[in-house]
């Protein structure tokens, strides 16, 4: 695809974002996108974001877990780039007024103390690159009508990343065992659904893996300090004004964020 019509969509997802409103799937536009322009595409989108002013603070992968694919559609893993406009600390009340069509998911968060450079990482380099992890929430949003998205559809929109809420209770994944860790989600002070480390790709820790092999054959490394989302243990949850959520992982503790205000659709 030629360079000017990469930037004509990846501006198109960026003056969505900032407007909060959605556009047509880029695969109606173009049936024939192919997975490489929608990366090309992501960034364009992610690029205008950072000339008004955000850095890249880590990375997501995206569509880890069975749940989350079957109600997607999407059936192959990919990624998205994290910034700085889009992080909160646990026990926060969000504002939905930023947001156009969220939906939030509970997942594990890996904070990196050292560099990654891919590919040929293994589940033991990410082990012993990792600070600490935490429990949190990602809040997906997406700039595609109705969530009516295909792979390159949410590819080209940064993963369908909003926000994402980190809790603030640390622990060392030298001494947890991530993959038999279960996660409780609480909406509303009701259950909700229950996961385990393992709905991801066997392990959060084989994500990751994934992410930094996959991010290296693309020359770019995982940097010291990023965080690293790893996918989504729980069922897609949707939020509106006044919810509250909590997720807890067994042997490392919670993440908690409240709901206010209106989003767009």
């Amino acid at each position: 695809m030629e360079t000017n019509r990469i930037q004509e969509l990846g501006d198109a997802l960026y003056t969505a974002f900032v407007e909060r409103r959605t556009i047509a799937p880029l695969t109606d536009q173009l049936p024939d996108l192919t997975l490489e322009d929608a990366y090309r595409i992501q960034e364009r989108f992610i690029a205008r974001r950072l000339e008004a002013g955000e850095r890249i603070v880590g990375k997501k992968i995206g569509a880890t877990s069975k749940p989350v694919q079957q109600f997607l559609g999407v059936y192959q893993p990919d990624f998205g780039q994290l910034t700085s406009g889009m992080v909160f600390t646990g026990g926060a009340t969000l504002d939905l007024n930023g947001l156009i069509q969220p939906k939030a998911e509970a997942e594990l968060a890996f904070v990196l103390k050292e560099d990654l450079n891919g590919p040929g990482i293994t589940a033991m380099d990410v082990i012993r690159a990792t600070d600490y992890v935490v429990p949190c929430f990602e809040i997906v949003d997406s700039r595609i009508d109705d969530w009516k998205i295909k792979i390159q559809d949410t590819v080209a929109d940064n993963a369908s990343c909003g926000v994402y809420v980190l809790g603030e209770t640390r622990g060392d994944p030298r001494k947890l065992d991530l993959t038999l860790a279960g996660m409780v989600l609480e909406k509303n002070g009701e259950l909700f659904s229950t996961g385990v480390g393992a709905a991801v790709q066997g392990s959060p820790v084989n994500a990751v893996v994934w992410l930094a092999n996959t991010l290296g054959e693309l020359g770019i490394p995982f940097k010291a300090g990023e965080v690293i989302l790893s996918g989504s243990q729980s069922q897609l949850v949707p939020v509106v004004d006044g919810d509250e959520l909590v997720c807890t992982v067994g042997g490392l503790g919670s993440c908690r964020v409240k709901f206010s205000g209106r989003s767009a659709v």
